[in-house]
Protein backbone atom coordinates (compact mmCIF):
# COMPACT_ATOMS: atom_id res chain seq x y z
CA UNK A 1 0.00 0.00 0.00
CA UNK A 2 1.32 3.43 -0.91
CA UNK A 3 2.07 5.92 1.88
CA UNK A 4 1.70 9.69 1.52
CA UNK A 5 4.50 11.63 3.24
CA UNK A 6 5.13 15.34 3.72
CA UNK A 7 8.47 17.06 4.36
CA UNK A 8 8.91 20.57 5.82
CA UNK A 9 11.98 22.78 5.72
CA UNK A 10 13.55 24.30 8.83
CA UNK A 11 10.84 25.70 11.12
CA UNK A 12 13.20 27.91 13.15
CA UNK A 13 10.71 27.83 16.03
CA UNK A 14 7.69 28.82 13.91
CA UNK A 15 5.95 25.92 15.58
CA UNK A 16 2.34 27.14 15.82
CA UNK A 17 2.20 28.33 12.21
CA UNK A 18 3.82 25.18 10.84
CA UNK A 19 1.73 22.65 12.77
CA UNK A 20 -1.48 24.60 12.16
CA UNK A 21 -0.75 24.48 8.42
CA UNK A 22 0.10 20.80 8.69
CA UNK A 23 -3.14 20.05 10.53
CA UNK A 24 -5.21 21.63 7.75
CA UNK A 25 -3.37 19.61 5.11
CA UNK A 26 -3.70 16.42 7.13
CA UNK A 27 -7.49 16.60 7.12
CA UNK A 28 -7.52 16.43 3.33
CA UNK A 29 -4.40 14.39 2.57
CA UNK A 30 -4.14 11.85 5.44
CA UNK A 31 -0.35 11.64 5.40
CA UNK A 32 1.28 8.60 7.02
CA UNK A 33 3.87 10.80 8.71
CA UNK A 34 5.84 14.04 8.36
CA UNK A 35 9.56 14.80 8.33
CA UNK A 36 11.19 18.03 9.45
CA UNK A 37 14.62 18.94 8.05
CA UNK A 38 16.97 21.72 9.14
CA UNK A 39 16.60 23.61 12.40
CA UNK A 40 13.28 22.91 14.05
CA UNK A 41 13.79 25.20 17.06
CA UNK A 42 16.24 27.79 15.70
CA UNK A 43 18.24 29.92 18.12
CA UNK A 44 15.46 30.23 20.73
CA UNK A 45 16.89 33.65 21.54
CA UNK A 46 13.72 35.73 21.56
CA UNK A 47 10.82 35.80 23.98
CA UNK A 48 8.35 34.79 21.26
CA UNK A 49 10.46 31.73 20.40
CA UNK A 50 10.62 30.70 24.04
CA UNK A 51 6.85 31.07 24.24
CA UNK A 52 6.49 28.78 21.23
CA UNK A 53 8.50 26.06 22.99
CA UNK A 54 6.47 26.49 26.17
CA UNK A 55 3.24 26.17 24.18
CA UNK A 56 4.51 23.02 22.45
CA UNK A 57 5.59 21.33 25.68
CA UNK A 58 2.41 22.31 27.52
CA UNK A 59 0.15 20.96 24.79
CA UNK A 60 -1.14 24.30 23.55
CA UNK A 61 0.45 23.52 20.21
CA UNK A 62 -0.43 20.03 18.98
CA UNK A 63 1.36 17.98 16.35
CA UNK A 64 -1.35 16.47 14.10
CA UNK A 65 0.48 13.36 12.85
CA UNK A 66 3.63 11.33 13.58
CA UNK A 67 6.54 13.66 12.82
CA UNK A 68 10.26 12.90 12.83
CA UNK A 69 13.23 15.26 12.96
CA UNK A 70 17.00 15.27 13.42
CA UNK A 71 19.53 18.04 14.08
CA UNK A 72 20.16 21.08 11.92
CA UNK A 73 23.21 23.24 12.57
CA UNK A 74 22.00 24.52 15.96
CA UNK A 75 21.88 22.60 19.26
CA UNK A 76 18.52 21.58 20.68
CA UNK A 77 17.15 23.79 23.48
CA UNK A 78 17.73 22.52 27.02
CA UNK A 79 14.04 22.03 27.73
CA UNK A 80 13.61 19.99 24.56
CA UNK A 81 16.59 17.81 25.47
CA UNK A 82 15.23 17.22 28.97
CA UNK A 83 11.84 16.22 27.58
CA UNK A 84 13.35 13.78 25.08
CA UNK A 85 15.51 12.16 27.76
CA UNK A 86 12.56 11.86 30.11
CA UNK A 87 9.86 10.63 27.72
CA UNK A 88 11.55 9.60 24.46
CA UNK A 89 9.49 12.27 22.67
CA UNK A 90 9.18 16.03 22.57
CA UNK A 91 5.41 15.83 22.74
CA UNK A 92 2.78 13.47 21.37
CA UNK A 93 3.62 12.72 17.72
CA UNK A 94 6.97 14.57 17.66
CA UNK A 95 10.00 12.24 17.75
CA UNK A 96 13.74 12.89 17.64
CA UNK A 97 15.63 10.53 15.31
CA UNK A 98 18.94 11.25 17.00
CA UNK A 99 22.01 12.87 15.54
CA UNK A 100 22.65 9.59 13.75
CA UNK A 101 19.96 6.96 13.63
CA UNK A 102 17.78 4.64 11.66
CA UNK A 103 14.22 3.42 12.14
CA UNK A 104 11.48 1.54 10.40
CA UNK A 105 8.02 3.08 10.59
CA UNK A 106 4.86 1.03 11.08
CA UNK A 107 4.39 1.24 7.29
CA UNK A 108 7.72 -0.54 6.88
CA UNK A 109 9.49 2.56 5.53
CA UNK A 110 13.17 2.72 6.49
CA UNK A 111 14.46 6.15 7.46
CA UNK A 112 18.11 6.96 8.14
CA UNK A 113 19.28 10.29 9.52
CA UNK A 114 22.59 12.13 9.92
CA UNK A 115 22.02 15.51 11.52
CA UNK A 116 24.33 18.42 12.24
CA UNK A 117 27.58 19.51 10.59
CA UNK A 118 30.79 17.56 10.11
CA UNK A 119 33.04 18.28 13.08
CA UNK A 120 36.33 20.01 12.35
CA UNK A 121 37.95 18.30 15.33
CA UNK A 122 40.30 15.42 14.60
CA UNK A 123 39.48 11.80 15.28
CA UNK A 124 41.96 11.95 18.16
CA UNK A 125 39.60 14.12 20.18
CA UNK A 126 37.67 12.56 23.00
CA UNK A 127 34.46 10.83 21.91
CA UNK A 128 31.26 12.64 22.70
CA UNK A 129 29.22 11.27 25.55
CA UNK A 130 25.47 10.82 25.26
CA UNK A 131 24.99 13.68 27.69
CA UNK A 132 27.24 16.22 25.99
CA UNK A 133 27.21 15.26 22.33
CA UNK A 134 23.96 13.49 21.53
CA UNK A 135 22.09 16.76 20.99
CA UNK A 136 24.97 18.89 19.69
CA UNK A 137 24.90 19.77 15.97
CA UNK A 138 28.20 18.13 15.01
CA UNK A 139 29.03 14.63 13.84
CA UNK A 140 32.24 12.76 12.99
CA UNK A 141 33.19 10.73 9.96
CA UNK A 142 32.79 7.64 12.17
CA UNK A 143 29.18 8.70 12.81
CA UNK A 144 28.57 8.85 9.07
CA UNK A 145 30.24 5.50 8.41
CA UNK A 146 28.24 3.90 11.18
CA UNK A 147 25.19 4.21 8.93
CA UNK A 148 26.81 2.02 6.29
CA UNK A 149 25.70 -1.11 8.15
CA UNK A 150 22.08 -0.20 7.45
CA UNK A 151 22.84 -1.32 3.87
CA UNK A 152 19.81 0.48 2.40
CA UNK A 153 17.20 3.12 3.19
CA UNK A 154 13.98 4.35 1.67
CA UNK A 155 14.49 7.89 2.97
CA UNK A 156 17.75 9.55 3.99
CA UNK A 157 17.77 12.83 5.94
CA UNK A 158 20.92 14.92 6.27
CA UNK A 159 21.58 18.52 7.22
CA UNK A 160 24.44 18.89 4.71
CA UNK A 161 24.50 18.16 1.00
CA UNK A 162 26.50 15.26 -0.45
CA UNK A 163 29.68 16.34 -2.19
CA UNK A 164 29.30 16.50 -5.96
CA UNK A 165 25.50 16.32 -5.94
CA UNK A 166 25.21 19.02 -8.66
CA UNK A 167 27.64 17.26 -10.99
CA UNK A 168 25.84 16.38 -14.22
CA UNK A 169 22.75 18.35 -13.24
CA UNK A 170 21.07 20.94 -15.44
CA UNK A 171 18.92 22.33 -12.62
CA UNK A 172 20.00 25.96 -12.17
CA UNK A 173 21.04 27.42 -8.83
CA UNK A 174 22.06 31.03 -8.29
CA UNK A 175 25.78 31.56 -7.80
CA UNK A 176 25.25 33.87 -4.82
CA UNK A 177 23.30 31.11 -3.07
CA UNK A 178 25.86 28.36 -3.46
CA UNK A 179 28.01 29.86 -0.71
CA UNK A 180 25.32 29.01 1.83
CA UNK A 181 25.39 25.32 0.90
CA UNK A 182 27.89 22.91 2.44
CA UNK A 183 28.79 19.79 0.46
CA UNK A 184 30.49 16.99 2.40
CA UNK A 185 32.19 13.83 1.14
CA UNK A 186 31.11 11.56 3.98
CA UNK A 187 27.46 12.49 3.32
CA UNK A 188 28.07 11.49 -0.27
CA UNK A 189 29.53 8.19 0.98
CA UNK A 190 26.42 7.49 3.05
CA UNK A 191 24.07 8.29 0.17
CA UNK A 192 26.10 6.17 -2.27
CA UNK A 193 26.05 3.25 0.16
CA UNK A 194 22.38 3.36 1.23
CA UNK A 195 21.01 4.32 -2.20
CA UNK A 196 17.84 5.88 -0.75
CA UNK A 197 14.77 6.41 -2.85
CA UNK A 198 14.53 9.96 -1.44
CA UNK A 199 17.30 12.05 0.10
CA UNK A 200 16.16 15.22 1.88
CA UNK A 201 18.37 18.04 3.12
CA UNK A 202 18.02 21.72 4.05
CA UNK A 203 19.41 24.94 2.63
CA UNK A 204 17.74 27.93 4.33
CA UNK A 205 16.68 30.20 1.45
CA UNK A 206 17.13 27.65 -1.33
CA UNK A 207 14.82 24.97 -2.66
CA UNK A 208 16.71 22.59 -4.90
CA UNK A 209 15.39 19.42 -6.52
CA UNK A 210 17.96 17.64 -8.61
CA UNK A 211 17.10 15.38 -11.50
CA UNK A 212 16.68 11.75 -10.31
CA UNK A 213 19.90 9.77 -10.63
CA UNK A 214 20.46 6.04 -10.89
CA UNK A 215 23.05 3.84 -9.23
CA UNK A 216 24.88 1.05 -10.98
CA UNK A 217 23.28 -2.40 -10.70
CA UNK A 218 24.76 -4.96 -8.31
CA UNK A 219 25.64 -8.61 -8.83
CA UNK A 220 22.57 -9.58 -6.82
CA UNK A 221 20.26 -7.42 -8.96
CA UNK A 222 21.96 -7.01 -12.35
CA UNK A 223 18.81 -5.68 -14.04
CA UNK A 224 17.93 -3.05 -11.45
CA UNK A 225 19.35 0.47 -11.30
CA UNK A 226 18.20 1.98 -7.99
CA UNK A 227 16.93 5.54 -8.36
CA UNK A 228 17.50 8.39 -5.89
CA UNK A 229 15.75 11.76 -5.78
CA UNK A 230 17.63 14.50 -3.92
CA UNK A 231 15.55 17.41 -2.60
CA UNK A 232 16.80 20.25 -0.40
CA UNK A 233 14.13 22.27 1.38
CA UNK A 234 14.05 25.99 2.01
CA UNK A 235 13.17 27.20 5.50
CA UNK A 236 9.51 27.38 6.45
CA UNK A 237 8.16 30.85 5.80
CA UNK A 238 10.76 31.75 3.17
CA UNK A 239 9.94 32.73 -0.39
CA UNK A 240 11.21 29.39 -1.69
CA UNK A 241 9.43 26.04 -1.48
CA UNK A 242 9.38 24.74 2.10
CA UNK A 243 6.85 21.88 1.88
CA UNK A 244 7.14 18.78 -0.28
CA UNK A 245 4.60 15.94 -0.46
CA UNK A 246 5.15 12.63 -2.19
CA UNK A 247 3.89 9.05 -2.25
CA UNK A 248 6.05 6.04 -1.50
CA UNK A 249 4.92 2.53 -2.44
CA UNK A 250 7.20 -0.17 -1.05
CA UNK A 251 5.35 -2.88 -2.95
CA UNK A 252 6.11 -1.34 -6.34
CA UNK A 253 8.75 -3.19 -8.31
CA UNK A 254 11.98 -1.26 -8.87
CA UNK A 255 12.24 0.27 -12.35
CA UNK A 256 14.11 -1.81 -14.89
CA UNK A 257 14.59 1.15 -17.19
CA UNK A 258 15.96 4.60 -16.44
CA UNK A 259 13.20 7.25 -16.56
CA UNK A 260 13.53 10.17 -18.94
CA UNK A 261 15.63 13.01 -17.57
CA UNK A 262 17.48 10.89 -15.02
CA UNK A 263 21.28 11.02 -14.88
CA UNK A 264 23.99 8.70 -13.68
CA UNK A 265 24.83 8.99 -10.02
CA UNK A 266 27.10 11.97 -9.30
CA UNK A 267 28.22 10.33 -6.03
CA UNK A 268 31.50 8.52 -5.72
CA UNK A 269 31.11 5.23 -3.87
CA UNK A 270 33.31 4.95 -0.75
CA UNK A 271 36.49 2.95 -1.05
CA UNK A 272 36.61 -0.30 0.90
CA UNK A 273 39.64 -0.28 3.15
CA UNK A 274 40.82 -3.81 3.87
CA UNK A 275 44.54 -3.28 4.49
CA UNK A 276 44.75 -4.24 8.13
CA UNK A 277 42.85 -3.63 11.30
CA UNK A 278 43.81 0.02 12.00
CA UNK A 279 42.19 1.14 8.74
CA UNK A 280 39.19 -1.07 9.46
CA UNK A 281 38.73 0.28 12.94
CA UNK A 282 38.80 3.85 11.74
CA UNK A 283 36.45 3.30 8.85
CA UNK A 284 33.58 1.48 10.58
CA UNK A 285 32.29 0.94 7.09
CA UNK A 286 30.06 -2.06 7.46
CA UNK A 287 28.74 -1.82 10.97
CA UNK A 288 25.82 -0.14 12.57
CA UNK A 289 22.22 -0.40 13.16
CA UNK A 290 20.23 -2.70 10.91
CA UNK A 291 16.80 -2.21 9.49
CA UNK A 292 15.40 -3.49 12.76
CA UNK A 293 17.18 -1.02 15.03
CA UNK A 294 14.06 0.93 15.96
CA UNK A 295 10.51 0.03 15.05
CA UNK A 296 8.43 3.12 15.72
CA UNK A 297 4.74 2.41 15.55
CA UNK A 298 3.86 6.09 15.72
CA UNK A 299 3.95 6.19 19.54
CA UNK A 300 7.03 4.76 21.26
CA UNK A 301 6.48 3.46 24.79
CA UNK A 302 7.32 6.06 27.40
CA UNK A 303 9.95 5.21 29.98
CA UNK A 304 7.62 5.41 32.92
CA UNK A 305 5.53 2.70 31.24
CA UNK A 306 8.33 0.44 30.12
CA UNK A 307 11.95 1.32 29.50
CA UNK A 308 12.84 0.58 25.87
CA UNK A 309 15.88 -1.61 25.18
CA UNK A 310 19.05 0.29 24.34
CA UNK A 311 19.43 1.19 20.70
CA UNK A 312 22.64 0.80 18.69
CA UNK A 313 24.01 4.13 19.93
CA UNK A 314 23.92 2.79 23.51
CA UNK A 315 24.43 -0.94 22.94
CA UNK A 316 27.72 -2.33 24.29
CA UNK A 317 28.13 -4.51 21.19
CA UNK A 318 27.16 -2.07 18.42
CA UNK A 319 30.06 -0.42 16.65
CA UNK A 320 27.80 2.56 16.01
CA UNK A 321 27.96 3.31 19.74
CA UNK A 322 30.30 6.33 20.00
CA UNK A 323 31.52 5.12 23.41
CA UNK A 324 32.39 1.55 22.44
CA UNK A 325 35.69 0.23 23.84
CA UNK A 326 37.41 0.24 20.44
CA UNK A 327 40.77 -0.82 21.94
CA UNK A 328 39.30 -4.30 22.61
CA UNK A 329 38.38 -4.89 18.96
CA UNK A 330 40.79 -7.33 17.34
CA UNK A 331 39.33 -8.27 13.95
CA UNK A 332 36.55 -6.94 11.72
CA UNK A 333 34.92 -9.03 9.04
CA UNK A 334 32.08 -8.30 6.64
CA UNK A 335 29.22 -9.36 8.93
CA UNK A 336 30.78 -9.73 12.39
CA UNK A 337 33.82 -8.88 14.48
CA UNK A 338 36.03 -10.17 17.31
CA UNK A 339 36.77 -8.45 20.58
CA UNK A 340 38.64 -9.50 23.67
CA UNK A 341 36.35 -9.83 26.68
CA UNK A 342 36.12 -7.06 29.23
CA UNK A 343 36.89 -8.65 32.58
CA UNK A 344 38.10 -11.93 31.00
CA UNK A 345 37.53 -15.13 32.95
CA UNK A 346 41.15 -16.40 32.79
CA UNK A 347 43.93 -14.03 33.90
CA UNK A 348 46.62 -13.14 31.36
CA UNK A 349 49.08 -15.83 32.53
CA UNK A 350 46.52 -18.63 32.97
CA UNK A 351 47.33 -20.45 29.71
CA UNK A 352 51.12 -20.60 29.41
CA UNK A 353 50.96 -21.48 25.71
CA UNK A 354 49.03 -18.31 24.90
CA UNK A 355 50.30 -15.37 26.94
CA UNK A 356 46.86 -13.76 26.90
CA UNK A 357 43.47 -14.73 28.41
CA UNK A 358 41.96 -16.01 25.15
CA UNK A 359 38.44 -15.10 26.25
CA UNK A 360 36.97 -13.78 22.99
CA UNK A 361 33.56 -12.51 21.89
CA UNK A 362 32.29 -13.14 18.35
CA UNK A 363 29.70 -10.44 17.68
CA UNK A 364 27.45 -9.89 14.63
CA UNK A 365 26.99 -6.37 13.31
CA UNK A 366 23.20 -6.76 13.33
CA UNK A 367 21.56 -5.31 16.43
CA UNK A 368 19.21 -8.26 16.97
CA UNK A 369 18.54 -10.47 20.02
CA UNK A 370 19.03 -13.71 18.07
CA UNK A 371 20.72 -14.67 14.83
CA UNK A 372 17.50 -16.19 13.54
CA UNK A 373 15.76 -12.82 13.92
CA UNK A 374 17.99 -11.09 11.34
CA UNK A 375 15.30 -10.17 8.84
CA UNK A 376 17.20 -10.51 5.57
CA UNK A 377 17.76 -14.22 4.76
CA UNK A 378 21.01 -13.62 2.91
CA UNK A 379 22.43 -11.42 5.67
CA UNK A 380 21.36 -13.99 8.26
CA UNK A 381 23.09 -16.83 6.44
CA UNK A 382 26.23 -14.80 5.74
CA UNK A 383 26.46 -13.65 9.35
CA UNK A 384 26.17 -17.16 10.75
CA UNK A 385 28.69 -18.53 8.24
CA UNK A 386 31.24 -15.82 9.03
CA UNK A 387 30.87 -16.28 12.78
CA UNK A 388 31.48 -19.99 12.31
CA UNK A 389 34.50 -19.17 10.18
CA UNK A 390 35.88 -16.97 12.95
CA UNK A 391 35.39 -19.83 15.40
CA UNK A 392 37.23 -22.22 13.11
CA UNK A 393 40.14 -19.79 12.81
CA UNK A 394 40.29 -19.48 16.61
CA UNK A 395 40.31 -23.28 16.93
CA UNK A 396 43.22 -23.54 14.54
CA UNK A 397 45.18 -20.87 16.38
CA UNK A 398 44.69 -22.63 19.73
CA UNK A 399 45.67 -25.98 18.30
CA UNK A 400 48.85 -24.68 16.69
CA UNK A 401 50.03 -22.61 19.66
CA UNK A 402 49.39 -25.31 22.24
CA UNK A 403 50.31 -28.37 20.21
CA UNK A 404 46.80 -29.71 20.71
CA UNK A 405 46.79 -29.24 24.48
CA UNK A 406 44.02 -26.67 24.36
CA UNK A 407 40.48 -27.12 23.14
CA UNK A 408 37.68 -24.56 23.28
CA UNK A 409 34.19 -23.97 24.57
CA UNK A 410 31.78 -21.60 22.82
CA UNK A 411 28.47 -20.65 24.35
CA UNK A 412 25.59 -18.39 23.39
CA UNK A 413 22.35 -17.21 24.94
CA UNK A 414 19.67 -16.80 22.26
CA UNK A 415 16.49 -15.17 23.56
CA UNK A 416 13.91 -13.09 21.75
CA UNK A 417 13.81 -10.59 24.61
CA UNK A 418 17.57 -10.08 24.51
CA UNK A 419 19.40 -7.08 23.09
CA UNK A 420 22.39 -8.02 20.89
CA UNK A 421 23.28 -11.68 20.45
CA UNK A 422 26.92 -12.84 20.57
CA UNK A 423 29.08 -15.91 21.16
CA UNK A 424 31.62 -16.26 23.95
CA UNK A 425 34.73 -18.28 23.14
CA UNK A 426 37.06 -19.68 25.80
CA UNK A 427 40.12 -21.96 25.64
CA UNK A 428 40.03 -25.03 27.90
CA UNK A 429 42.58 -27.79 28.57
CA UNK A 430 41.92 -30.75 26.28
CA UNK A 431 42.25 -33.12 29.25
CA UNK A 432 39.03 -31.71 30.71
CA UNK A 433 37.24 -32.27 27.40
CA UNK A 434 38.53 -35.82 26.82
CA UNK A 435 37.58 -36.87 30.33
CA UNK A 436 34.05 -35.57 29.76
CA UNK A 437 34.34 -33.03 32.55
CA UNK A 438 33.28 -30.01 30.47
CA UNK A 439 30.08 -31.65 29.27
CA UNK A 440 29.38 -32.99 32.76
CA UNK A 441 29.92 -29.55 34.33
CA UNK A 442 27.21 -27.95 32.20
CA UNK A 443 24.76 -30.78 32.75
CA UNK A 444 25.31 -30.93 36.51
CA UNK A 445 24.99 -27.16 36.94
CA UNK A 446 21.75 -27.20 34.93
CA UNK A 447 20.41 -30.01 37.10
CA UNK A 448 21.39 -28.19 40.29
CA UNK A 449 19.51 -25.10 39.12
CA UNK A 450 16.52 -27.23 38.05
CA UNK A 451 16.96 -26.14 34.44
CA UNK A 452 15.69 -28.26 31.53
CA UNK A 453 17.93 -31.12 30.39
CA UNK A 454 20.57 -30.59 27.71
CA UNK A 455 20.18 -32.39 24.40
CA UNK A 456 22.76 -32.93 21.66
CA UNK A 457 22.38 -31.03 18.38
CA UNK A 458 24.32 -30.41 15.21
CA UNK A 459 26.51 -27.33 15.42
CA UNK A 460 26.11 -26.69 11.70
CA UNK A 461 22.47 -25.61 11.98
CA UNK A 462 21.14 -22.16 12.78
CA UNK A 463 18.61 -22.85 15.51
CA UNK A 464 15.47 -20.76 15.99
CA UNK A 465 13.69 -20.04 19.25
CA UNK A 466 15.02 -19.38 22.75
CA UNK A 467 17.93 -21.52 23.90
CA UNK A 468 21.35 -21.74 25.53
CA UNK A 469 23.91 -23.60 23.44
CA UNK A 470 27.41 -24.74 24.30
CA UNK A 471 29.84 -26.21 21.76
CA UNK A 472 32.84 -28.19 23.02
CA UNK A 473 35.75 -28.66 20.62
CA UNK A 474 39.11 -30.40 20.70
CA UNK A 475 41.67 -31.14 18.01
CA UNK A 476 41.78 -34.91 17.94
CA UNK A 477 44.29 -34.92 15.06
CA UNK A 478 47.04 -33.79 17.43
CA UNK A 479 46.11 -36.32 20.11
CA UNK A 480 46.25 -39.61 18.24
CA UNK A 481 47.59 -41.13 15.04
CA UNK A 482 45.41 -41.74 12.02
CA UNK A 483 44.52 -45.37 12.84
CA UNK A 484 43.59 -44.53 16.41
CA UNK A 485 41.46 -41.62 15.20
CA UNK A 486 39.65 -43.79 12.66
CA UNK A 487 38.98 -46.43 15.33
CA UNK A 488 37.65 -43.79 17.70
CA UNK A 489 35.35 -42.34 15.04
CA UNK A 490 34.03 -45.81 14.14
CA UNK A 491 33.39 -46.55 17.81
CA UNK A 492 31.54 -43.26 18.30
CA UNK A 493 29.44 -43.85 15.18
CA UNK A 494 28.52 -47.32 16.44
CA UNK A 495 27.46 -45.82 19.77
CA UNK A 496 25.29 -43.27 17.98
CA UNK A 497 27.11 -40.22 19.28
CA UNK A 498 26.19 -36.91 17.60
CA UNK A 499 29.53 -35.12 17.69
CA UNK A 500 30.23 -32.87 14.73
CA UNK A 501 33.49 -33.77 12.98
CA UNK A 502 35.27 -30.65 11.82
CA UNK A 503 38.23 -30.46 9.49
CA UNK A 504 40.60 -30.36 12.45
CA UNK A 505 38.89 -32.10 15.31
CA UNK A 506 35.79 -33.20 17.16
CA UNK A 507 32.99 -30.99 18.34
CA UNK A 508 29.91 -31.68 20.38
CA UNK A 509 27.06 -29.20 20.79
CA UNK A 510 24.52 -29.26 23.58
CA UNK A 511 21.38 -27.16 23.68
CA UNK A 512 19.15 -26.20 26.57
CA UNK A 513 15.76 -25.00 25.35
CA UNK A 514 14.26 -21.98 27.09
CA UNK A 515 10.77 -20.60 26.96
CA UNK A 516 10.22 -16.83 27.03
CA UNK A 517 9.04 -16.84 30.67
CA UNK A 518 11.86 -19.03 31.98
CA UNK A 519 14.17 -17.24 34.43
CA UNK A 520 17.62 -18.01 33.10
CA UNK A 521 20.95 -16.69 34.37
CA UNK A 522 22.63 -15.09 31.36
CA UNK A 523 25.98 -15.65 33.14
CA UNK A 524 25.33 -19.41 33.25
CA UNK A 525 28.13 -20.22 30.78
CA UNK A 526 30.72 -18.14 32.62
CA UNK A 527 29.58 -19.56 35.98
CA UNK A 528 30.09 -23.14 34.80
CA UNK A 529 33.51 -22.48 33.30
CA UNK A 530 34.66 -20.49 36.36
CA UNK A 531 33.89 -23.46 38.60
CA UNK A 532 35.46 -25.94 36.20
CA UNK A 533 38.69 -23.94 35.84
CA UNK A 534 38.75 -23.13 39.58
CA UNK A 535 38.41 -19.43 38.86
CA UNK A 536 35.47 -18.87 41.20
CA UNK A 537 36.79 -15.48 42.33
CA UNK A 538 36.52 -14.26 38.72
CA UNK A 539 33.00 -15.59 38.18
CA UNK A 540 31.66 -12.02 37.88
CA UNK A 541 33.39 -10.06 35.13
CA UNK A 542 33.42 -7.00 37.38
CA UNK A 543 35.77 -8.89 39.71
CA UNK A 544 38.19 -9.45 36.83
CA UNK A 545 38.41 -5.95 35.41
CA UNK A 546 41.72 -4.64 34.08
CA UNK A 547 43.20 -1.23 33.49
CA UNK A 548 42.96 0.04 29.93
CA UNK A 549 46.70 -0.48 29.53
CA UNK A 550 46.29 -4.15 30.52
CA UNK A 551 43.32 -4.55 28.18
CA UNK A 552 45.30 -3.04 25.30
CA UNK A 553 48.29 -5.27 26.00
CA UNK A 554 46.14 -8.43 25.96
CA UNK A 555 44.34 -7.32 22.81
CA UNK A 556 47.63 -6.64 21.01
CA UNK A 557 49.06 -10.00 22.14
CA UNK A 558 45.98 -11.78 20.79
CA UNK A 559 46.07 -9.89 17.48
CA UNK A 560 49.71 -10.82 16.99
CA UNK A 561 48.93 -14.50 17.62
CA UNK A 562 45.80 -14.47 15.47
CA UNK A 563 46.99 -12.45 12.48
CA UNK A 564 48.06 -15.45 10.37
CA UNK A 565 44.59 -16.99 10.84
CA UNK A 566 42.62 -13.76 10.40
CA UNK A 567 40.80 -14.00 7.06
CA UNK A 568 39.62 -10.40 7.38
CA UNK A 569 43.17 -9.29 6.66
CA UNK A 570 43.23 -10.99 3.26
Amino acid sequence: MASKIIVLGGLNCQLRAAFTKLAKLQVKQNFAFAILVGNVFGDCSTESELDEITALLSGSISVPLPTYFTLGDKPLPTRIVEKIEADDEVCPNLYFLGKRGTLKTSEGIRISALGGKLSEETSQSKPETNASGKFQPTYTEADARALFGTHSADILITNQWPKGIRTGSKVPIQDDQTNTVSEVQCVSDVAATLKPRYHFSSSDEIFYEREPFFHLPTEDSPDVKPLTRFISMASFGSKQKAMYAFTLDLTAAPPLTVPAGATASPLRAPQNKRKGLPAQRESFKRFAATDDDHHHHHRPNKRHQRAPPPGPDQCFFCLSNPNIAAHLITSIGNESYLTTAKGPLPPTDFFEDLGFPGHILIIPFSHTPTLSSISDPESRANTYAEMQRYRGALHQMLSDRSGGKLGAVTWEVSRGNGIHTHWQFLPVPVSLIKEGLVEAAFKVEAENLKYPRFTSVSNESLEAGDFFRVSIWNDSTKQQDGNAQAEAEAEEEAEGKTDTKTSSGNEKSLILELNPDFRFDIQFGRRVMAKLLQLDKRMNWKDATQSQAEEEADAEAFKEAFKKYDFSME
